[in-house]
């Protein structure tokens, strides 16, 4: 499998790369707050004056009474790892995420 390893470290290229996840409908492979995930990225953009990614999370960790599966906002700055996988995602889940965030600025969205 061809994969693309960033270190978030590296602000201005973990952009592109989560830019070229969402145009591509690629999952993502991330290292956040200490543990892996596999998600969907769906909305990629800046609110509340801090940069936010959207995702829909096909594996990691949950919260007590909450299932691993699901939508998370994730905080851009506590991702440790990134990788870009060649497996892709059909794309949008729907409407329904769209209405719960209100975004200052949209940098990127998955059709």
């Amino acid at each position: 499998m061809k994969v693309m390893r960033i270190i978030a470290r590296s602000d201005a290229t973990l952009a592109a790369k989560i830019q070229l996840a969402i145009e591509n409908r690629r999952l993502i492979e991330i290292r956040y707050s200490g543990a892996a995930r596999i998600v969907e990225p769906h909305d990629y953009g800046l609110q509340h004056g801090r940069e936010h990614l959207l995702v829909f999370q096909l594996r990691g960790p949950a919260r007590p009474r909450q299932s691993p599966i699901g939508w998370r906002m994730l905080d851009v700055t506590k991702i440790e790892t990134l990788i870009v996988l060649d497996e892709t995602f059909v794309g949008s889940r729907g409407q329904s995420h769209r209405d719960h965030n209100a975004w200052e600025v949209l940098y990127a969205r998955v059709k």
